[in-house]
Formats: structure tokens, C-alpha cells, sequence
């Protein structure tokens, strides 16, 4: 039942905690099994209940998370006690605030978490290709309110790049914003293309001036032990990526 969590390496002030779940640990039964977070995929209310008891007690949470209701959108919110244990529609949050949990949910998208060099500022985006090709990026450096040259940025559990085919429109949309982009993308088969999700975060961030860039080592698809993936088995959990600042 105790859940596995993955801990960002990165060289980040003292103060700041994150963590990425897995789907081990937990009590939600097949096809959620079993460390499922999420309330919106038709699992059992009281499996997710008890799971999310569960990160908050083995995560050492200091505070119940602020859930988002995430569209696949570029809306960022402010973080306040007002939002904990609420369903803002957002896919992103940013805190300034001590102890307060700002998380996303994913499963196959990339989570992305980020802070500063003070540690005084944090941040968590939801970045599907949608909301990458949308600005979900560029929107949240702005949130940070830092110089992108003192922001640290850690990909977290995504699609790799051998699983994640994409059409044509996919590929259009990158190109006409980002030129030079066509290195994230494989060549067409049958109209046909494989995307790098992470190489395209990468890319963006590289544009907004952040280079502190660490994690993206992670493939949801290809491990089917440690993450849900929604492109392999279209019904499942969702995993959860977080950050706070300790007081």
C-alpha cells in the first residue's frame, strides 16, 4: 500500500520540496490500480480519497494540494489558501506562499515543475502538445515573476519519444511557432510522425532563456510498472507532480 515516489535531483535551495507519484502503492483496483489520484477517470471516490490521504501523510505534505481542473489550456493561477482542496480550472499554479502544494496530473503529458534560485517562488504546469504549442510555457516563466536565467526548471513522467505519434496538424502547428522546431519530430510515415514532448519543452524554455533544464529521464508508455499511461491503455489513474516551499 505505501506509494513510490520519485524525488527531482536538482540543485535546488533547501527549503523546496517536490515529488512525482507512481502508480505503485495505493488501493485503487484494476484498470486504476492501484496509486491513482485522480477524481475525474471513473475510479472509485473512496479508493481516491484514500490515496490522496495517503500522498499527503507518506509525502509529508504540509497542506492538502491545490487540485486543478485542467483543460489542456495555458491559465495559470495564483496559489492561495482559498484554492486548497478546490477544483480551479487552470494548467498551471505558481506560490510565493510557504507550505502551500501546487500539483498537476498526468499521464503521458509532461509535468513541469520549476522555482528559483532564491527559493523564494514556485511553480507547477501541465504541458500536453496543446498547451505546449498554446504558450502553457511561456505563460508559466511569466507567473514566476524571475529573471529566467535564475529559474530551475525539473521535467517529470511523460511519453517518450518512440510512443507519442502525432499527425501532420501536429507538426504544422509547432513549426509555423517555433521555426526550427522539425528536430523534435521524426520523419513522416504515412503521414505519420513521432513527437519529443520533452525535447519540446526543452526547446520552448531554451526560448523563453531558462538553461537550467534537469529530469525528462522518464517514459510513462514504455514502463508500465511504475506509470499510468493514457496513450497505452486509454483507461487508467493519473500520476501527480508537486512542489512547496517548506517553512
Amino acid at each position: 500500500m505505501k506509494p513510490e515516489f520519485i524525488i527531482p535531483d536538482w540543485p535546488v535551495k533547501s527549503n523546496i520540496r517536490a515529488l512525482s507519484t507512481t502508480r505503485k502503492g495505493g488501493v485503487s483496483e484494476p484498470p486504476y490500480n492501484s496509486f491513482n489520484v485522480a477524481g475525474h477517470v471513473d475510479d472509485k471516490i473512496k479508493s481516491v480519497s484514500k490515496n490522496r490521504r495517503l500522498l499527503k501523510a507518506q509525502g509529508n505534505l504540509p497542506s492538502e494540494p491545490v487540485w486543478l481542473q485542467q483543460t489542456h489550456g495555458i491559465t495559470i493561477v495564483d496559489a492561495t489558501p482559498e484554492l486548497i482542496g478546490g477544483q480551479a480550472q487552470a494548467d498551471g499554479i505558481v506560490s510565493s506562499q510557504a507550505n502551500i502544494v501546487c500539483l498537476v496530473q498526468a499521464a503521458d503529458c509532461l509535468p513541469v515543475l520549476a522555482t528559483n534560485t532564491k527559493g523564494d517562488k514556485v511553480g507547477a504546469f501541465h504541458a500536453g502538445w496543446r498547451g505546449l504549442v498554446s504558450g502553457i510555457i511561456e505563460n508559466g516563466i511569466t507567473a514566476m515573476t524571475t529573471e529566467p536565467d535564475e529559474i530551475l526548471v525539473w521535467l517529470g513522467p511523460a511519453i517518450g519519444p518512440q510512443h507519442f505519434e502525432v499527425g501532420e496538424d501536429v507538426y504544422q502547428a509547432f513549426t509555423k511557432k517555433y521555426p526550427g522546431c522539425s528536430k523534435i519530430f521524426t520523419e513522416p510515415v504515412n503521414g505519420k510522425r513521432y513527437l519529443d514532448i520533452v525535447g519540446a519543452a526543452r526547446l520552448i524554455l531554451g526560448t523563453c532563456g531558462v538553461s537550467h533544464i534537469y529530469g525528462g529521464d522518464y517514459c510513462t508508455y514504455r514502463d508500465k510498472e511504475r506509470f499510468f499511461s493514457f496513450r497505452r491503455d486509454k483507461i487508467c489513474g493519473r500520476m501527480a507532480s508537486m512542489i512547496w516551499m517548506a517553512s
